[in-house]
């Protein structure tokens, strides 16, 4: 095996486990029901930043982390887009706790196609046929989902968007992934941390109480919401770095179909005919936009080579 096969594997293998922990994730925070959804992200967040530091100091790195804080727009770009994955979390966590996985997974699979849509009014990317085709087929296969679940179909755009926009953001702040996140969780310390203190020892509500500390379960689970966070994340960065673009467009819709076939044959949640038709469309959808995504790889290293 040449070397260079021998790296792509690695970074398939990178890839692929990525995916499949921020696939099965919805068992992990099953696991934390009893614990409030904002409470569970504020731990989240708050246990990321020294985890992520740590990182940062063995794969010496702090300087980039330096560089990128005495830096005005990524400090800006990096604000706007720790309240983008904040939200995003929140609204994740709390659909597994109310059992609205499906809702989820569905965001995470319309997710890609309107981060297609928003490089198109933003960023001015021009889209090809195919790329409208399957953008206009996913916005019906929603539409008839509206129809029926309109209830939940608010989690499906909420995730879906804030995602979306998330990406946006990034995309456009010069800034590594993991060195991102540690400034995005850094923002939101504080405000987390002094709401975990408020809750514990503050004028907080009467039935609001912090949970940490109710049993050592919970406890590790709280404290491993940081590396659900950062593992999973390192490794997709790797795995980046030694995989062509189509191929790592193609391994983002293996989470959210984890997801899927959780909801659907773990935790049983229902599944109404509108549900298959949106699916179904959306799944094609993601089908033409896969091809089309292959084929523009192609003609673009075939344009490399002459």
């Amino acid at each position: 095996m040449t070397a260079q096969g021998s790296t792509s594997r690695l970074g398939l293998i990178q890839a692929l486990l990525a995916c499949a922990i921020w696939g099965v994730m919805p068992i992990y925070f099953k696991l934390l029901q009893s614990v409030p959804a904002l409470e569970v992200v504020a731990h989240r967040i708050i246990w990321s930043v020294p985890l992520l530091l740590i990182m940062l100091y063995f794969r010496k790195n702090l300087s980039g982390l330096r560089a990128s804080w005495a830096d005005r727009q990524i400090r800006r770009a990096m604000l706007a887009s720790s309240v983008l994955i904040a939200a995003n979390w929140l609204v994740y966590v709390w659909a597994v706790q109310e059992d609205h996985i499906l809702a989820a997974s569905l965001g995470y699979f319309i997710s890609p196609l309107g981060t297609v849509f928003l490089a198109r009014i933003f960023l001015k990317e021009k889209l090809s046929r195919n790329q409208w085709i399957a953008v206009a087929i996913a916005g019906v296969g929603v539409s008839i989902l509206a129809a029926e679940a309109w209830q939940t179909l608010w989690i499906s755009l909420a995730l879906a968007g804030s995602w979306g926009l998330y990406g946006l953001v990034r995309k456009i702040a010069v800034v590594g992934p993991v060195v991102g996140l540690t400034i995005e969780t850094s923002y939101l310390f504080l405000p987390f941390i002094l709401l975990v203190f408020w809750v514990a020892f503050g004028n907080s509500p009467p039935d609001a109480r912090t949970h940490f500390g109710d049993s050592l379960p919970i406890d590790m689970l709280l404290l491993g919401g940081s590396l659900v966070t950062a593992i999973p994340l390192m490794l997709f960065a790797a795995a980046v770095k030694k995989m062509n673009l189509s191929t790592i467009g193609l391994l983002q819709y293996l989470a959210p179909t984890l997801q899927f076939l959780i909801a659907t044959f773990v935790y049983q949640e229902p599944m109404t005919m509108s549900h298959i038709v949106c699916f179904g469309l959306i799944w094609i959808s993601l089908a033409l936009f896969s091809i089309d995504a292959i084929k523009r790889e192609a003609a673009r290293k075939a344009a490399l080579v002459v």
